[in-house]
């Protein structure tokens, strides 16, 4: 975005680009911020959410009758109900949950 230096002309605050104030008298501005711009301006990075090893448990699958499954718990409404617990069958791999 070009930023207005003096009356005659506007600049490229990054790379210093002039271009007359005449040049673009009553031209409409207009650009889209996206989330990933904010993060990169602000120098805040995407937290990897790394692959470990699930737990496992001994819970029916309900498709296909295996006795044992992975878990992990998600806090996934507010701060004073219970967590979520997602299952994984290790036959299978359906997923299932509790609330």
């Amino acid at each position: 975005m070009l930023v207005m230096k003096s009356a005659r002309y506007a600049e490229c605050p990054s790379c210093q680009f002039r271009r007359k104030a005449k040049d673009i008298l009553g031209r409409e501005i207009s650009y889209t911020v996206t989330a990933e711009d904010i993060k990169r301006e602000l120098g805040i990075s995407q937290i990897s959410e790394e692959k470990v090893e699930l737990s496992k448990i001994k819970k029916k699958c309900e498709k296909c009758g295996n006795d044992e499954a992975s878990y992990y718990t998600r806090q996934m409404r507010s701060a004073d109900e219970g967590q979520t617990t997602f299952y994984t069958c290790t036959k299978c791999l359906h997923q299932f949950q509790d609330n």
